[in-house]
């Protein structure tokens, strides 16, 4: 699945998802901030340069080099997210508590 096609599915499950907090809520700001957690989660997972992010993560703080050799590993056109364990936990506690915050707010 490209980037495209992620993109695409992931809006539809969100606007799905504020059609039902709308519905259950009656609360036009309640599906707002739905909507804008959800873009900001969207974003935080689709947008950034995995290619960069992929490396160690000694190594996020040290440029890339300009000129890129392609991954021979890889189809043109795909991408694949690797699991480093630094990286699962940061984004793991980073949405953990925006999704708690969100239920806090959309639950009361």
């Amino acid at each position: 699945m490209g980037r495209e096609e992620a993109l695409q599915k992931s809006l539809v499950a969100l606007a799905a998802l504020m059609a039902v907090v709308g519905i259950w809520t009656f609360s036009l700001k309640k599906m707002l901030t739905t909507y804008a957690f959800g873009i900001l989660g969207i974003a935080g997972i689709l947008l950034p340069d995995w290619e960069y992010f992929d490396r160690d993560f000694s190594q996020w703080f040290t440029p890339m080099p300009a000129r890129r050799t392609p991954a021979t590993d890889r189809a043109p056109g795909s991408w694949r997210f690797k699991l480093y364990p630094l990286r699962v936990v940061m984004i793991t506690l980073i949405y953990s508590f925006g999704l708690y915050k969100w239920w806090m707010f959309v639950s009361s």
